[in-house]
């Protein structure tokens, strides 16, 4: 089998090339051993003999042609078929070199090599001349002591020197100083170990070219001899610096996708886009928006200001921030880039800064958290063609400038963030709107009252969309009788809001009538059903915001029997505490939410000492999750075993001890303080029906107001009082009851069997009757029936300081 050489050794060197000497006839007077390993033939076989026998004849042409160029030319080189010792054809890689004494041609010297062999290190020799010549990646050779043998024409290409120029320098001699130094320990450490370096990522700045970072992808390799000896370091450079740009670009995209919109809060979204740009694309980054964005309103077109900063980051020492705090106002001079960018919606990037720029007019530091900055960008923050506000970069510490493609990924950032930002500032104003909703409907101002002392708390959940229906409310009733009612709309937002404002008012009408507590929920229950079949046939159901239940308590107290009467439709037990701290959830029927419809309520009737705690609430007391409700209502009832503390400073402990610092549900809370009317305070006497009985009430009231020092009043109310009974006397047929209430007002109360309800009209000038109603009304503030199961009571309210007839 023939032999043939390593791919990396010339074929034609003396020591491995097929060598021939012919004379000036072709005749073969010299023959080699590697002639004859490669060919077969012996010396003795060819020496002597012409060398056109061992060729093909088929190749004879073309050797008298070589023979003729050679002399011509002074050489050649080529291929011939040559035929081997045992008659096999082996193509051979020639080259003829004619030997010339006195100036004549006297021999021959043909040097052979298998044409492969050939082949194979002329692709060696073109592979070795592409890589300093053609090739697109840098190679740089250093010697080994740390000095550039040789770089290719990339190197030149990457860095602007001409090749020559690099032979003879340093490693690392055209970077800076900490390149230069992390250059010369890379080749160093591959000098000594003799371990590769694959694919090392460098970031370089040349000298002359310090602002402009260049990112390289660097394998270096040890070069040695065969015998061992360490000839220097070779290192593949490629510039990989528009590629790594353009992932890094990507990168910062991803991460802008995970960390910008992470809540429905405009100022935190975008802070959120200026933390995102530092460091990785400027040094200093301020979002401003717009005014009205910042409260939720739709912004004005082509306002140039004022707008507020609501983001800002820096990096290193500058990371505290510029100099105008968030949230404040910042205006922008005419001409600034950030006003050119809110008027036209259009970015503009500013490479380079003068060195005086920051000190020209409308250009001072105020818009900069840095003056050494010396490039900036200005992108529109703009969404569904509005433009929200203005994002600014600086690049101050890093010493290369914005360039295009920032200016591109500055404007993608700012877009993403702008529909993050836009879709906050719409929440924000629905939030807002259904705040403002709620609070109206919501009472501003509980009156004092005589029966009970109150303290409120309403706690909107910090998270969700919009706001809760729940409520609370202080009715003042007849008799001195006051209701408490707390309920909770199922839902969120607008849709519960007006709900429960709905709801709020229905109880309000319901509580005028004096109604059982258990009627009345019957009578909102119904108004719920209604509410549910109105939008089902509008067919009005938005997921998670139409309402179409809800629950409720209500309870009546009166102070003039410290009795408290309560029902509830699927709402959380209230807490009672005694006087003694005793705190303890009522025992209530359940009762069904309203909204179910067809189900019954339940009313229970408790005693309550001056000086109890009744504690209603909502489900947001008790809505953490990690919580069970037994523990809840236990943390609740330790809150409230102190009832002689104020009622103000009870309610806050409630509230820290229950409910987190964001809520996840809205939270309504009422504790009420029980206060009882001292007995001389209320006067009552039964009558029995008869005519004498209206003198009678006459002559009672009058003594009972003389005793309290309200004589001023004895002319109406012994009107009123006699009116009253009179018409027990003549239409309900059974004893009257007659009260007198001195509380904030002066009540008159009378009270009979019947169920029969009076009413209030105008007599004719021919009727001998039917005026004492009217005159009642005409005397009193307010009046109005309340029925019992024993019957009805008509009652009248004064103010105590009289009326003017």
């Amino acid at each position: 089998m023939t032999e043939r050489t390593e791919s990396h050794d010339d074929p034609f060197a003396p020591h491995l090339a097929a060598l021939a000497v012919l004379d000036d006839r072709g005749i073969v007077v010299g023959w080699n051993r590697r002639a004859q390993e490669l060919l077969g033939h012996p010396d003795t076989a060819v020496l002597g003999h012409p060398v056109y026998e061992v060729l093909d004849p088929r190749d004879l042409p073309a050797a008298k042609e070589a023979a003729a160029s050679c002399r011509r030319a002074g050489g050649w080189f080529g291929s011939l078929n040559v035929r081997h010792r045992d008659g096999r054809l082996v193509e051979m890689g020639l080259r003829a070199q004619p030997l010339s004494r006195g100036g004549r041609i006297r021999e021959w010297l043909l040097a052979g090599a298998l044409a492969a062999d050939v082949l194979e290190w002329q692709r060696d020799r073109a592979v070795l001349d592409g890589l300093y010549r053609r090739c697109p990646i840098g190679l740089v050779v250093h010697g080994p002591d740390l000095t550039v043998l040789r770089v290719n024409r990339a190197i030149e290409r990457f860095t602007g020197v001409p090749a020559a120029n690099f032979r003879g320098l340093p490693t690392g001699h055209m970077l800076l100083p900490d390149d230069a130094r992390k250059a010369v320990d890379r080749v160093r450490q591959v000098i000594e170990t003799g371990s590769p370096l694959i694919y090392s990522e460098q970031f370089v700045r040349l000298e002359w070219d310090p602002a402009r970072e260049r990112v390289a992808m660097v394998s270096t390799f040890r070069m040695e001899d065969p015998s061992g000896r360490v000839l220097g370091v070779a290192e593949l450079i490629e510039d990989i610096t528009e590629r790594h740009r353009a992932q890094r670009r990507l990168a910062l995209l991803d991460q802008a996708g995970r960390r910008i919109g992470t809540t429905l809060d405009v100022a935190e979204t975008a802070r959120e886009l200026a933390e995102v740009t530092v460091p990785h694309l400027a040094d200093h980054a301020s979002v401003d928006l717009l005014h009205p964005v910042t409260r939720g309103e739709e912004p004005v077109r082509a306002l140039a200001g004022p707008v507020v900063r609501v983001g800002a980051a820096g990096f290193g020492a500058q990371q505290a921030g510029p100099p105008h705090p968030q949230g404040r106002p910042v205006e922008f001079a005419p001409g600034t880039p950030q006003a050119r960018c809110l008027i036209e919606g259009r970015p503009v990037l500013e490479p380079v800064l003068p060195p005086d720029w920051f000190s020209a007019k409308g250009h001072h530091g105020a818009h900069a958290p840095d003056p050494g900055a010396h490039s900036l960008i200005a992108v529109p923050v703009a969404a569904r063609g509005l433009v929200l506000g203005v994002m600014t970069l600086w690049r101050s510490r890093r010493p290369d400038p914005f360039e295009t493609d920032d200016l591109t990924l500055a404007q993608e950032l700012a877009s993403r963030a702008a529909v993050a930002i836009d879709n906050a500032r719409r929440f924000t104003q629905q939030q807002q709107t259904a705040f403002t909703l709620q609070s109206s409907l919501l009472p501003r101002l509980v009156a004092d009252q005589s029966a009970v002392e109150v303290a409120l708390r309403y706690l909107p959940a910090s998270a969700g969309p919009g706001l809760g229906g729940d409520w609370f409310d202080v009715i003042p009733l007849s008799g001195a009788r006051v209701a408490l009612v707390v309920g909770d709309v199922v839902g969120r937002g607008i849709h519960a809001a007006a709900t429960m404002g709905r709801l709020r008012t229905a109880v309000h009408t319901l509580a005028s009538l004096d109604l059982e507590p258990d009627e009345l929920l019957s009578r909102l229950d119904d108004l719920v059903d209604l509410l549910a079949a109105e939008q089902e046939a509008a067919g009005e159901r938005p997921v998670n915001e139409q309402v179409v239940g809800a629950t409720c308590l209500y309870a009546v107290y009166d102070p003039v029997s410290g009795r408290c009467s309560v029902a509830r439709a699927g709402h959380p037990l209230p807490v009672m505490t005694a006087p003694d701290g005793q705190a303890a959830p009522l025992d209530l029927p359940a009762g069904p939410p309203l909204g179910l419809g067809g189900l019954p309520f339940e009313a229970r009737e408790i005693e309550l000492a001056e000086g109890s705690l009744l504690c209603l609430y909502t489900n947001g007391v008790l809505g953490e999750r990690h919580i069970d409700a037994d523990t809840a209502l236990a943390k609740l009832c330790a809150a409230l075993t102190r009832p002689t503390d104020a009622l103000e400073r009870t309610c806050q402990a409630v509230v820290d001890s229950l409910v987190p610092a964001r809520p996840a549900d809205d939270v309504a809370l009422l504790i009420a303080r029980t206060r009882m009317l001292p007995p001389d305070h209320v006067a009552s006497w039964c009558l029995p029906p008869e005519p004498e009985s209206a003198a009678r009430a006459r002559a009672l009231t009058s003594a009972k107001l003389g005793e309290w020092g309200l004589e001023h009043l004895a002319f109406t109310t012994e009107l009123i009082a006699s009116e009253l009974v009179t018409n027990v006397y003549r239409y309900a047929g059974g004893p009257a009851t007659l009260r007198l209430i001195r509380e904030r007002r002066l009540v008159c109360e009378v009270s009979d069997t019947s169920h029969t309800s009076p009413h209030l009209r105008r007599a004719r000038t021919t009727d001998e009757g039917g005026r004492g109603l009217f005159l009642v009304a005409q005397m009193a503030e307010r009046w109005g029936t309340r029925y019992s199961r024993e019957g009805k009571t008509v009652w009248t309210e004064q103010p105590l300081a009289g009326l003017s007839i």
